[in-house]
Formats: structure tokens, C-alpha cells, sequence
């Protein structure tokens, strides 16, 4: 192994269109978030926007593979990794803190005299180091009750790990062969469950480790194989197909069309992101949104839990509950933003420069 120098550790220029869909995804599971917790699926307009998790994965594979391919191999796993913390832990801890806050002070509701205060610590170490602690059943025993889309970021984190040991020496064929299994253990998991929804919640654990096989070796396939699909389609058209399946109704053939989705027409989608042609006038909104992306979605749901409690405790009618969803995901966006601004790109940029010193010395 070569010796590690801060240019290998440079981030790679970005794929516009593709951090743009990552946007509109968060704000798709924030919306559904809201949504999931007024109307059960079949009456959600967004009843698969909980799908947005494999689109996710799959672009996660695709730019893991893109920004480490070349180089993991001269950095090593254990820098790889603390690259990967650097990039995602910040906001981990700073959801968990938000997801305590809003479980000792909810205004509107929640059974705090239920916990003792050591459980409470347990359950927010556990949220802070992502080791899963579905304990609490106000919060539907969720793997992290104090900020439940970090289940996503565990097997997020599982699955670099697995690329760091494995994948990135794996040839192409055998990745393949990797990616064809995935896929049938994911067909199997989402006959037995239903449906693609598991992986949250101390029940469905497992369902989750089929999730993000499939979807992250798919998208690192597109990658090896350069599957990128050359077009004039620009972010509107793609937004419009990223939006379709999550807005697809739910009924007693999602076991089949789900599958579909994640299967065949994700990795396309991050496909034709990846080739597709981005107007200089959406450029800052591609950027803007891939920035908040993942801000928004490691901040959320602490407000979510509230506004469950509020809608139990209120019953607000539709056109109030429409408003105070629309400002509630304006608002949410706002605060992703100052999120990004004041804390997690400072974070990253002074644990960066700080690894970089250390190189040099």
C-alpha cells in the first residue's frame, strides 16, 4: 500500500443531476413521514415514498464505487473508513441529540414517566453509535428510537464496511453473481414480509440487510460497468421518473411491483442521472438540494414524532393538516440548511483539515 497523502483523500467532482434526485428523495421520505403518520399506505399519496431508502442505496453503491474504485486500494480500509465517518457520523450524533430533545419535551404528548433515565442514556448511546436498541415502544420500536432513519445509515455502514474487505477486489463477474443472489434473497424477503418496508424496526431487521445488498451492489454495478446511459433528458424529466413509483398505489401487488421498482427501474434511473444532460440555469438547484439532502433527511423525524402526538392529541381537519404539513417541510428544509451551514460542513471541513495536518507532519 502506498503511503496516504492528503491528495488522495480530495473529494471527486459530482454527478449534478444525481445529487439533485438525492434531494427530491429526502423531501420525498420527509413527506411521507408526515403522511405515514395521519394515513396507512393504501390511502397515502406518497403510500411508497418509504421506496426513496433503495433509491438511496442504489446511488450509494454508484458513487462509492465512482469516488473509491481507484483509490481504496492506495488509502486502505481503515482511512476509507474514517473518510466515511467523517462524512456521515457528524450529523448521526446531531440527530440523535435531536431525537432526545424532542422525547423529554414533546409538547404534545409521549410517556416519559415510562422510562427510567438509565434506559434513556442506553438508548441515546446506542443512537449516537448506531448499535441497534429497539426498545421503546413509544417510538414503534424503531432501531433507533431517537432518530429512526439512522436504520438506514447502520446498514449504510455495514455495506461500506463489506466494500472496504471485499467488494472493491471483487471482479465484475462475481459481482455480478452477487447482485443476481441479492436479488432473489430481496424477492424472497419482500414475498414473505408483503412488501419492501422492513429494515426499520427490531421485527424487520433482516428485511434490511436485503435491502441494501441488492441496491448497493446494483448501483456499484452500473458503475463498474459503466452503465451510463448518454441523453438530453435534463432534472425535470428525471424528477418526474423519480417520483412515479412513489406515488404508486399500494395494493395486494406490491410484492411484485415493489421488486420491480428496486430492481430494474432504480439502477436505471441512477443510469440516466449519471449521463443525463443538466441546463447551466438548475445547476445551483442540483446542487442546493444534493447539499441539504442529507441533512433533511438525519433531522426530521425528531419533528415528526411531535407532530404525531399533535395529530393524535388535535385532529386537526384536511385543510389545516395539508397546511401544517406543506410549511412543516418548508420548514424542515430551512433547518437542514442551517444544519449544513453552521455544523455539518464546518465539522467535516475542520476533522478534514485536521486529518490532512496529520498527514503532512
Amino acid at each position: 500500500m502506498e503511503k496516504l497523502t492528503p491528495g488522495i483523500l480530495k473529494t471527486k467532482q459530482h454527478f449534478e443531476i444525481l445529487d439533485g434526485l438525492r434531494g427530491l428523495a429526502a423531501l420525498a421520505v420527509v413527506a411521507f413521514h408526515f403522511m405515514e403518520m395521519v394515513y396507512l399506505p393504501p390511502q397515502n399519496f406518497l403510500a411508497h415514498g418509504f421506496l426513496a431508502v433503495d433509491f438511496f442505496f442504489c446511488l450509494s453503491g454508484f458513487v462509492i464505487g465512482y469516488a473509491y474504485d481507484d483509490r481504496i486500494g492506495k488509502m486502505g480500509a481503515i482511512a476509507f473508513f474514517k473518510s466515511r465517518a467523517i462524512r456521515l457520523h457528524p450529523l448521526v450524533i446531531l440527530g440523535s441529540v435531536l431525537g432526545l430533545l424532542s422525547f423529554l419535551f414533546d409538547p404534545f404528548g409521549g410517556h416519559l414517566e415510562l422510562y427510567s433515565a438509565g434506559k434513556i442514556i442506553l438508548v441515546f448511546i446506542s443512537s449516537v453509535l448506531l448499535i441497534p436498541y429497539p426498545v421503546v415502544a413509544d417510538r414503534a420500536f424503531n432501531l433507533f428510537s431517537f432518530n429512526a432513519p439512522a436504520w438506514s445509515l447502520f446498514w449504510e455502514y455495514v455495506a461500506n464496511i463489506v466494500y472496504a474487505l471485499v467488494l472493491y477486489r471483487l471482479a465484475r463477474r462475481w459481482l455480478l453473481v452477487l447482485t443476481i443472489v441479492s436479488a432473489v434473497a430481496l424477492c424472497l424477503v419482500t414475498y414473505r414480509a408483503g412488501n419492501i418496508m422492513g429494515g426499520w424496526g427490531g421485527p424487520n431487521f433482516w428485511d434490511g440487510s436485503a435491502r441494501i445488498s441488492y441496491s448497493f451492489l446494483a448501483g456499484l454495478l452500473v458503475y463498474r460497468s459503466k452503465w451510463i446511459i448518454r441523453s438530453n433528458l435534463g432534472f425535470g424529466v428525471l424528477s418526474i421518473l423519480l417520483v412515479l413509483p412513489f406515488v404508486m398505489p399500494f395494493n395486494n401487488l406490491v410484492w411484485i411491483t415493489e421488486p420491480l421498482v428496486v430492481l430494474f427501474y432504480f439502477p436505471l434511473i441512477v443510469a440516466l442521472g449519471a449521463g443525463a444532460t443538466l441546463s447551466p440555469g438548475l445547476k445551483k438547484l442540483c446542487n442546493f438540494s444534493g447539499n441539504i439532502s442529507y441533512p433533511l433527511y438525519m433531522t426530521h423525524y425528531a419533528v415528526i414524532w411531535m407532530f404525531g402526538n399533535y395529530y393524535s392529541s388535535h385532529k386537526p381537519g384536511t385543510s389545516q393538516l395539508a397546511l401544517i404539513i406543506i410549511a412543516g417541510i418548508i420548514i424542515l428544509v430551512g433547518v437542514a440548511w442551517l444544519v449544513m451551514v453552521f455544523y455539518d460542513t464546518p465539522v467535516r471541513r475542520y476533522l478534514t483539515e485536521r486529518r490532512k495536518r496529520a498527514l503532512r507532519n
